[in-house]
């Protein structure tokens, strides 16, 4: 049966893949995250604003979006394996390059060098999982390899303050640079597609292979992005990671700030709120990315499964609205959950380019799409700064977190809906070659 699980007998190599990606991607996430948690260091140093500073990362992000089209186009035209490597190589040199920087061009130049590399990331594993996986394992394996974001968020409050505070901030930035030298050592032994994996069994590469409709596809056709715009299923992506990815940004940038200005714990206590805010994410986004997957097993179609699944998310991120009016701890848990909802959603929402596209065009679209999110995300540190200034100039500047956090509450309702109007169907479909 097509939906029937994989015995035990099949194999679990397809999982070693998933772990590679984990630590990738939580690489990845320690390595943006280094220059919002030394913020109060370069504060006084650089003598930055908030707009400043926001700037500054929109630069990131800006870069980061031509980033994710390029190494979409890259990773389906070289593979993954090439992609990956060429991606993660290319952040670790950057992420490595902060060090030597003092001003705040220098720090313009370092994070769009850092948001080029790192623009490889998501293409190369949403692919892989594509490529490693049959569809009824795909929300959990992208789950899965996505909560490294979150664990990339629980590892780096803990450690980057530390390391900075002992040997600098510039020792964080040369430690997760040799982070990432040290995964390509695991990469290049032990990951290919399945057809060349010599470690891969037979039964396994078969239960990989079980999703009959994709088997007809031609992993060596072409597509370009003028094609893909074309179809409204490609829209369907775009729109709704250029909505809700912002809304993850201005989590991992304005955390520390936030509950420093707000509620006047620096970066020394309050690591502790940070931490348990992405614990809680890491372990609730797998919850999110297994429910969809488990009814999937159980009958339901993708499309139900997929749909349910993101409605009950988008819901879960309505309560951060009242973070500004309750206590530290209470605040933790409002963060947490929409934190949660939000991983949970961005793991079905890249599902479902899988579930739609053939593999051929997994990565370009996922590249078109992550190019968007990263636009809105550069966007939205400017806009977030701007409100921040302004009140602050104020001398209220709870009231400007608060305007910040209605915006992220509703956001995710107003993205499913046109997301359904635009992919009513989540199931593939015919496309056009060229």
């Amino acid at each position: 049966m097509k939906n029937a699980p994989a015995s035990p007998a099949v194999g679990n190599y397809r999982w070693i893949i998933c772990a590679l990606l984990f630590f990738a991607t939580t690489i990845n996430y320690i390595d943006r995250q280094i220059l919002s948690l030394i913020k109060e260091i370069l504060d006084k140093e650089l003598g930055w604003s908030n707009t400043q500073f926001g700037a500054v990362n929109s630069a990131f992000q800006l870069a980061y979006a031509f980033g994710l089209l390029g190494f979409g186009w890259f990773v389906d035209k070289y593979g993954t394996k090439v992609g990956y490597a060429v991606s993660i190589a290319a952040w670790s040199l950057a992420a490595m390059g902060h060090a030597f920087v003092g001003t705040v061009s220098g720090f313009f130049v370092a994070r769009v060098s850092l948001g080029l590399g790192e623009g490889g990331n998501f293409p190369s594993a949403i692919k892989a999982v594509a490529l490693w996986f049959p569809k009824k394992e795909r929300a959990l394996a992208t789950s899965i390899f996505n909560s490294g974001t979150n664990v990339g968020a629980i590892v780096a409050p803990a450690l980057v303050p530390w390391i900075a505070f002992t040997w600098g901030w510039q020792a964080a930035f040369i430690a997760a640079g040799v982070a990432g030298f040290l995964w390509l050592f695991l990469w290049f032994p032990f990951y290919n597609v399945p057809e060349k994996a010599k470690q891969l069994a037979a039964a396994e590469r078969d239960y990989i292979n079980s999703d009959k409709d994709e088997q007809a596809g031609n992993a060596s056709a072409k597509v370009s992005w003028g094609r893909l715009l074309c179809y409204r299923q490609t829209w369907s992506f775009i729109v709704a990671k250029l909505l809700t990815d912002p809304i993850w940004w201005f989590f991992l940038i304005w955390l520390p700030d936030y509950f420093k200005a707000t509620r006047g714990l620096e970066i020394k206590k309050s690591w502790v709120h940070i931490v348990t805010i992405y614990v809680i994410i890491t372990i609730l986004s797998i919850v999110g990315g297994w429910v969809t997957g488990y009814l999937t097993k159980g009958g339901w179609t993708v499309t139900r499964a997929r749909k349910t699944g993101m409605f009950i998310f988008a819901l879960c991120v309505l309560p951060i609205f009242a973070v500004t009016s309750v206590g530290d701890w209470p605040a933790v848990f409002l963060i947490g959950l929409a934190g949660s909802a939000h991983q949970a959603w961005s793991a079905n929402l890249f599902t479902t380019v899988s579930d739609m596209f053939p593999k051929h065009a997994v990565a370009s679209v996922v590249g078109l799409g992550g190019m968007a999110g990263a636009l809105g995300g550069a966007s939205f540190p400017i806009i977030s700064g701007w409100i921040l200034d302004s009140a602050k100039a104020a001398g209220n500047i709870t009231s400007g977190y608060n305007i910040l956090f209605m915006v992220c509450a509703f956001a995710y309702l107003v993205t499913f809906a046109i997301h359904h109007l635009l992919a009513p169907k989540l199931e593939p479909f015919k496309m056009e070659q060229t």
